[in-house]
């Protein structure tokens, strides 16, 4: 019977990055996480620097992942770790999820999954054979209200789903930023580092994985332009599209990082036969649902009425704001007691089951490559292509 903590190793993220830390946040939120090692960046000082930072043992800080995947799974089973989380560029996501499987590591880590649909689909055979989890780090799904727009539209609530709309406006790449040696941006906008995409890449897919997530259809095809607006910019900034989903519903997604002003403002809005419903990131502890013949109703995070799944991802009482952090630390919360439940050979409750993994990941590359090709076409509609 495992009653501890789970043990993790960090690839990436060292004191030089963004994301690193929202993570080791997040996972810290609950106690059911600890990191004891790390190969926290590729320059050496940095990631020592960081590891040291971060209070972890000498010898478990690394130089490259390599390194710690062969001397982690070489130790004791009492002190060797559960799982990784990569937090790298895309181009080095494939190679050290794929090896950290082979060690028998469960993986955690960030979107679009991999650099290509091919890769995704190596790493879903590798999943398989392993029979161990990943969890895709697709943020928003983490929301509570986002988990009760979902169950409600299971319930059919809002009767038949006629329309989706969602979009993502970023400002933050207005300027050719890139050139000015910022980091994030240098590889976001870099083919080489992010992949076929820029801005569907990196928040394209969060767009789309909502759209599939709340509603629970699968887009079919897909009608798109795709620009370029900053010159000199090696990837698209900013696009949109029609979409079709199966059961003959239709949807628009749009995705910018070059409208000026926008923070983060996701957005998702869903019309069936007797109403909508609408979640956005600026409030994320609000859904309204609108009918088509009462009032709008408000629902709110943290009250006694909304879905055991909504509520089993709320941590404050009503009126207490809860964000971005408290979103990553359910993801991790959920994965963590999946894999505690598989390991002591017992079935994960569905609410704990209720995380993007290599599903997503693979329907998120399929996404990158089929916006991107249809951006480029001169056909209306091209068929959505897994």
């Amino acid at each position: 019977m495992q009653n501890r903590k789970l043990r993790m190793a960090m690839i990436g993220g060292g004191m030089d990055a963004f994301i690193g830390a929202v993570h080791r946040i997040a996972l810290n939120m609950d106690g059911q996480v600890e990191l004891v090692a790390g190969a926290l960046s590729v320059n050496p000082d940095v990631a020592l620097a960081s590891g040291r930072q971060l209070f972890l043992e000498e010898d478990r800080i690394y130089l490259d992942y390599k390194t710690m995947l062969e001397k982690e799974a070489a130790m004791p089973a009492d002190k060797r770790i559960d799982f990784v989380t990569i937090v790298t560029p895309n181009f080095v996501h494939f190679e050290p999820a794929m090896m950290a499987l082979d060690k028998g590591f469960n993986v955690v880590i960030e979107k679009p999954i991999t650099f290509s649909l091919d890769e995704a689909k190596q790493l879903k055979k590798k999943l398989e054979e392993t029979g161990l989890s990943l969890l895709l780090c697709h943020t928003y799904n983490g929301y509570p209200m986002v988990k009760q727009a979902k169950r409600m539209l299971q319930a059919g609530l809002l009767g038949k789903i006629r329309k989706v709309y969602v979009e993502y406006p970023q400002g933050w790449l207005s300027t050719f930023l890139e050139k000015t040696g910022q980091t994030q941006a240098a590889w976001r906008t870099d083919p080489k580092k992010s992949g076929k995409a820029g801005s569907m890449g990196d928040i394209g897919t969060h767009a789309f994985n909502l759209a599939e997530y709340v509603t629970g259809l699968k887009v079919t095809a897909i009608c798109a332009h795709v620009n370029t607006i900053v010159e000199g910019r090696m990837l698209d900034d900013d696009g949109a599209a029609f979409l079709q989903f199966d059961s003959g519903v239709t949807g628009v997604l749009m995705a910018t990082q070059i409208a000026a002003g926008e923070e983060n403002n996701v957005k998702i809005r869903v019309y069936g036969e007797k109403g909508g419903l609408e979640w956005k990131h600026e409030d994320t502890n609000t859904l309204l649902v609108k009918w088509l013949d009462k009032p709008v109703e408000i629902y709110r995070a943290g009250s006694g009425y909304l879905d055991p799944f909504a509520s089993h991802n709320c941590r404050t009482p009503a009126g207490h704001p809860e964000g971005f952090l408290e979103a990553f630390a359910n993801l991790y919360r959920n994965f963590a007691l999946t894999i505690r439940a598989k390991m002591n050979g017992e079935t994960p409750r569905p609410e704990w089951l209720d995380f993007p993994g290599v599903e997503e990941g693979i329907r998120g590359m399929a996404f990158i490559e089929n916006i991107i090709e249809s951006g480029k076409s001169t056909t209306k509609w091209t068929p959505f292509v897994v």
